[in-house]
């Protein structure tokens, strides 16, 4: 008898965040990182030469194409990527849509540094956002197969 007081108070305390525990919601969010290497050198071409900054500046937008990957919806939300190409090099991800959750959060910028440093689809997922990793190659994967 003496047993049973705390062992109720701690099996309603345990319940407790079982009862408030809500679902993460689908909110749709954006998340780009740029590869930093194509900066510096756009900048010292165009401190250099007075003319050749529209040539370049036209040029290296002409070459830019920017493709969005197929929506994938995982348990935990949707996953859509967006990727710009300056030539054939992935030169930014950005995340058009991506589940509200911690975990993604933290391990987009991993996925997205990855994919620049892999110029693929070819990363490894991150570990304790497994779901949303394979969201994010499948629609990667789609982006890059869509620009050929």
């Amino acid at each position: 008898m003496k047993r049973a007081l705390p062992v109720l108070a701690l099996s309603i305390a345990g319940l407790i965040p079982l009862w408030r525990y809500a679902p993460s919601s689908g909110t749709t969010t954006t998340t780009e990182v740029a590869a930093p290497a194509s900066t510096p050198s756009s900048s010292s071409s165009s401190s250099s030469s007075p003319s050749s900054p529209s040539s370049s500046s036209s040029a290296s937008s002409s070459a830019s194409q920017v493709v969005q990957g197929s929506t994938v919806n995982t348990s935990k939300g949707a996953v859509q990527v967006e990727v710009t190409f300056e030539g054939d090099r992935i030169s930014s991800v950005r995340m058009l849509q991506q589940p509200n959750h911690p975990q993604t959060t933290a391990a987009v910028p991993k996925l997205i540094q990855e994919t620049l440093q892999a110029q693929s689809a070819d990363i490894d997922s991150v570990s304790g956002a497994t779901i949303t990793s394979e969201g994010y190659v499948t629609s990667l994967q789609a982006a890059l197969d869509a620009k050929g």
